[in-house]
């Protein structure tokens, strides 16, 4: 059964995805796309169906990343689905935390993305790009791409026999 990790923001369709994208694009270099889904979510409905926005898409692409994914609200029962469950910020780990129902056996991980982020502090957040200039997207991936590393290395030490193709 392949380990599965999703990225949670507000809307799902800027840090969330770019996470999504970024760590997907590291799992397929890999050779490891049998061994670990990928998935974001959003804690709010705003945008549910919608494909990322447009300024996400086109900095991931010119770094070589492609963010293909539809919006789609993040529900308790993906505290059951995944070993990995990676809130953006402090505001959308709270939200999922209550999520939690009383006797709800949550399957694995739930943590800050940015705790994978060698450059980040306890509890750093991904900034929301939405409403900044060109350089907030740039940050997110930047973030995205350390956090990312990070995340594929422990799950590969946690995980040993994903490490021995």
């Amino acid at each position: 059964m392949p380990v599965s990790v999703c990225f949670v923001c507000l809307g799902n369709i800027c840090r969330s995805p770019t996470a999504e994208g970024v760590f997907s694009h590291l799992v397929r270099e890999a050779g490891l796309s049998e061994r670990i889904s990928v998935e974001s979510a959003g804690t709010s409905a705003y945008h549910i169906g919608e494909l990322p926005d447009p300024r996400s898409r086109e900095y991931a692409q010119r770094r070589g990343y492609r963010l293909e994914s539809r919006a789609r609200q993040f529900v308790a029962e993906d505290l059951l689905r995944f070993d990995y469950v990676l809130a953006m910020d402090a505001t959308n780990l709270k939200v999922i935390r209550a999520l939690f129902i009383p006797g709800l056996e949550v399957r694995g991980h739930l943590s800050l993305f940015r705790d994978f982020d060698s450059e980040a502090g306890a509890g750093a957040s991904v900034p929301d790009p939405y409403y900044g200039g060109v350089t907030g997207f740039q940050e997110v991936l930047d973030q995205c791409e350390r956090a990312s590393r990070g995340l594929l290395d422990v799950i590969r030490a946690e995980k040993k026999t994903i490490a021995d193709r």
